[in-house]
């Protein structure tokens, strides 16, 4: 079943058409990457399927609701969380407190950077905010101010703070971007865990090792138009893709 559909979207800054009728859709359940070349249009499709941008014609539907048009945290409030490419996260904060605030704000429906003075009558809400530090490998550092961890640990922190808010959708920009070797195969596991709660995702990633490892389907992207979709191992071998995102050279 469907989860995510993009019909006909266009987006152009100027005389610079950025996307061009793109048409794209998701199967719930499954991890989709998206791939290209740099300025091939992929971010700012992103942002125009979690409400950064509005495209100029089209339209983007998560389930039967009309994200076009609709706000980020709006969008965030009726199940898609992102995971954008540098880490954001509330540095001056220790994890549980970041963790804490959006787990908050999905209850509550807003949003606030001061919800602490009411812990004490929350206590639910702090043994979720923990129980998701646990699943990403971070509870031992729930005391710790968030600015000072690597950022492989940063980007686990992210993660928590999305899965706090229980989506549907989990949209990931480079998740891996700027990683060692070793936090990126860290990752890699992570969300592989993800995967076993039914969180349907979206990938946007340079790194095909990642790609590879993680993607049900994979669609590419060149000059804003799609130019090739398919399974990991059909899309590995496709010659337009080959001169398209490494000049000819195999992926």
């Amino acid at each position: 079943m469907e989860i995510l559909r993009v019909e006909g979207v266009n987006k152009s800054f100027g005389g610079l058409r950025a996307l061009n009728n793109v048409n794209f859709s998701v199967e719930q359940g499954t991890v989709h990457a998206i791939i290209g070349p740099n300025g091939a249009g992929k971010s700012t499709f992103l942002n125009c399927m979690i409400g950064r941008l509005i495209p100029d014609t089209g339209t983007v539907k998560f389930g039967d609701i009309s994200l076009t048009g609709m706000k980020p945290y709006e969008i965030n409030q009726v199940g898609v969380s992102r995971v954008f490419q540098t880490p954001e996260i509330f540095a001056e904060l220790t994890l549980l407190e970041n963790v804490i605030i959006p787990t908050m704000a999905k209850r509550d429906g807003q949003f606030s950077l001061r919800p602490f003075k009411r812990l004490d009558r929350d206590a639910e809400i702090q043994d979720k905010a923990l129980h998701m530090l646990e699943d990403v490998g971070l509870a031992e550092k729930k005391d710790v101010i968030s600015g000072s961890l690597s950022r492989g640990d940063k980007r686990r922190l992210e993660l928590a703070m999305c899965l706090s808010q229980d989506p549907k959708l989990l949209l990931l920009d480079e998740p891996t971007a700027g990683m060692s070797r070793a936090d990126t195969n860290n990752t890699i596991d992570l969300l592989k865990r993800i995967a076993g709660r039914g969180i349907t995702k979206v990938v946007i990633e340079h790194d095909m090792h990642v790609v590879f490892s993680l993607a049900d389907k994979v669609t590419v992207l060149a000059q804003g138009t799609i130019i090739a979709e398919g399974k990991p191992e059909e899309i590995k071998g496709d010659p337009r893709v080959q001169e398209a995102y490494l000049g000819g050279a195999h992926l």
